[in-house]
């Protein structure tokens, strides 16, 4: 009976693997509000690999700045990361190694877009009229807080000189806001920023000048991730469905994607070193 009981045990030792997985994301929004979001996301997955037999332990670390949470990324401190394109692009340069995992999609799609803002009493209605004017953008390091909208205002003619001034406020909800109270004559955020904040004050209200297209987020895995983890993973976020946990990226869920899907940001990116 003790033998029975210890090939059973070591059965489900070896069925039931225990994993201690390392989640990391930057501060894109408010640290409150993604740890929200994320716990979300995280107590699906602690569930789902246990399904897959893994039982695994998911922790959360909120990195305070992009940078952190790429050198964290490359340099193995955690297992996996949501990175804006730019994001993974620049942990790609700086290991190589790093490994796309899924993709998110919205509405079906892999594009939405940023937004260049302004306030209602500007009257600016086109980017060209940004000559002159201050701006406010996200993150040095943010896909639309930075690279592809300073690709955007170069096709229109802006450059950094022709900007009276601009400062980078780091966070989406932090440009909407120096927006909305006049700090600035302009900005940019991703569309969903400009739809929480475009009415949110009575007698304040942030007008759109242009959208342009941005790639969706990916999801990316460390340098020598174990195959069993990486691909329990994948199956588990490819498989996910709940529009509760969806709600909080308001997307459809996952994609397979490739390396190939961020060329355009690659190239937005290299536009971006004239402004």
């Amino acid at each position: 009976m003790k033998k029975l009981l210890l090939i059973f045990t070591l059965f489900l030792s070896t069925l039931f693997a225990s994993e201690n997985i390392k989640f990391g994301i930057y501060t894109s929004d408010k640290p409150s509000d993604m740890y929200k979001k994320f716990k979300t996301v995280i107590n699906y997955l602690e569930k789902d690999l246990k399904a897959k037999g893994i039982d695994s332990k998911i922790s959360l670390k909120i990195y305070p700045t992009y940078d952190a949470a790429i050198d964290g990324l490359t340099k193995g401190e955690y297992d996996f990361a949501r990175f804006g394109p730019a994001s993974y692009i620049i942990a790609k340069q700086k290991n190589e190694n790093i490994k796309l995992l899924v993709m998110e999609i919205n509405k079906g799609k892999k594009i939405f877009n940023g937004v260049f803002i302004t306030h209602d009493k500007s009257g600016i209605t086109k980017l060209e009229q940004l000559e002159g004017k201050t701006f406010a953008f996200g993150n040095s390091k943010s896909t639309i807080g930075r690279y592809l909208s300073q690709s955007e205002l170069l096709k229109h003619g802006i450059g950094s000189e022709e900007l009276k001034s601009f400062k980078y406020l780091g966070r989406h909800d932090k440009v909407a806001l120096a927006v909305l109270n006049e700090d600035f004559d302009a900005g940019v955020v991703k569309e969903k920023t400009f739809k929480k904040y475009k009415n949110k004050y009575p007698n304040k209200s942030l007008k759109m000048i242009k959208t342009f297209d941005n790639v969706t987020k990916p999801w990316v895995v460390k340098e020598n991730m174990s195959e069993n983890v990486y691909e329990a993973l994948k199956a588990s976020m490819l498989g996910l469905k709940d529009k509760k946990v969806l709600k909080v990226f308001k997307g459809d869920g996952f994609v397979e994607t490739n390396d190939q899907e961020y060329n355009f940001v690659r190239e937005g990116m290299n536009l971006s070193k004239r402004f």
